[in-house]
């Protein structure tokens, strides 16, 4: 190999050497780096400790947990103490007194208790449902860039490959030129098919990189770089696929459904604000030397009725509850369209699948075929490397097409709204 091939050899060794200081400028450690593990579950699990939603579930439980016990409170606000004095020391002086102490107990409206706990049941069910469709949603990212990265290696294994093919053949060309069989002509389109597969290798070196920073972006941590692609698929979810109302997205908005139609509920009992039952006593007298008296009140407040401000209220919760109503009927048609399309789309890559593999057979025995014509000086070099391209081609179309099956099998869960594992 010329002076000039050694050159693009040593640039594609720095171009390589330098992404891979790159991607490792963004490792914390190697200790961190191997917390990932080595597949897509726990690759999933590293990126949903990280989500805001994540760090704040257990506090809105906690606020669920709350308002359950709130609902189940004998009264609906907690009872204030009333204490008042009166005086005529700044103006008479002649010795009246009054001092009253009184307890003020709110009252639930009728209705309001039992529609106010159901409300709290609702919204404790949509804290959970709501979390389980933030995991699903990140559970779309993690695929698509995990199965993105799992591409990345594949171009990146099969241009490795490639290179070595093409770098065994020219040291074979370079050999039978310098013994004559060959004409330097032929020796210049070896090194080229060696120069091309050079900048394809630093090409796809370049894209494994980048789709490996933007899996740590998601997970906080650098994926496993070594075992089959194979390894990671995850199951196919088989001929009985999961129930539609399971899925996460439709059992948010079903049960974001719920909270709003209780709170239509609650706030068509709360026309008006709480009745209170106050109870006081009463000390006082009228004058110096007077005895003093004790008297006992117990009195019913009873506000009047909410008028337009009820009205609004009432009728903005009816609203949300029907236009959430009508999403989740959308949502249904979506899911059922998203679920049929990842099947056709599985089915169409096994067929794929077997296909590629035929042709990768072929092609492996047609290289072998022409190797050795080649070596009898019964093929021309171009006739040789354009079978060693194909060849190249067709197994990288294998091993591509089996990433492609697995990512399918992968959207396919993902439609049934089931998260990695």
């Amino acid at each position: 190999m010329d002076r000039t091939q050694s050159i693009k050899t040593s640039l594609l060794r720095a171009t390589v050497a330098a992404a891979a200081c790159l991607a490792g400028t963004w490792a914390p450690n190697a200790a961190h780096a191997a917390d990932l593990g080595t597949g897509l579950t726990q690759a999933f699990h590293a990126a949903w400790a990280r989500q805001p939603e994540a760090l704040a579930l257990q506090t809105r439980r906690d606020a669920a947990r709350a308002q359950t016990q709130a609902a189940r409170a004998w009264t609906p606000e907690p009872a204030a103490l009333e204490i008042s004095k009166q005086t005529d020391r700044l103006h008479h002086n002649q010795g009246a007194r009054e001092v009253e102490v009184g307890i003020a107990v709110p009252l639930w409206l009728p209705g309001e208790r039992s529609r106010s706990a159901a409300l709290a049941a609702a919204a404790s069910a949509a804290t959970e449902s709501r979390a389980t469709a933030a995991q699903l949603r990140l559970a779309a990212e993690v695929r698509e860039a995990w199965w993105q990265w799992q591409r990345a290696r594949i171009e990146a294994a099969s241009a490795r490959e490639q290179l070595d093919n093409t770098q065994s053949l020219a040291t074979d060309v370079a050999r039978r030129t310098k013994a004559g069989d060959l004409a330097r002509a032929d020796q210049h389109q070896a090194d080229a098919a060696v120069a091309s597969a050079e900048a394809h290798l630093a090409q796809t070196e370049a894209a494994l990189v980048a789709a490996q920073l933007q899996l740590r972006a998601l997970t906080g941590a650098a994926p496993a770089t070594t075992g089959d692609a194979a390894v990671f698929a995850e199951p196919d979810p088989g001929a009985s696929p999961a129930d539609p109302s399971t899925h996460a997205a439709l059992q948010a908005l079903q049960d974001s459904a719920a909270v709003a139609e209780r709170t239509a509920a609650l706030a068509a009992v709360q026309s008006r604000a709480n009745p209170e039952l106050v109870l006081a006593t009463t000390r006082e007298r009228g004058a110096y030397g007077e005895a003093a008296r004790q008297t006992l009140t117990l009195a019913l407040r009873i506000p009047f009725g909410g008028g337009p401000r009820h009205e609004a209220t009432a009728t903005n919760a009816r609203a949300e509850a029907a236009e959430l109503q009508a999403h989740l009927a959308l949502e249904r048609g979506r899911v059922r369209a998203e679920r049929e399309a990842a099947k056709a789309r599985v089915d169409a890559a096994r067929i794929q699948l077997a296909a590629t593999a035929r042709r990768a057979q072929l092609a492996r025995e047609s290289r072998g075929f022409f190797d050795k014509s080649f070596r009898l000086g019964e093929t021309d070099l171009p006739t040789r490397l354009r079978i060693e391209a194909e060849a190249a081609e067709a197994e990288r179309q294998l091993a591509r097409t089996r990433i492609e099956l697995a990512a399918a099998i992968s959207a396919w869960r993902q439609a049934l709204g089931l998260l990695p594992q």
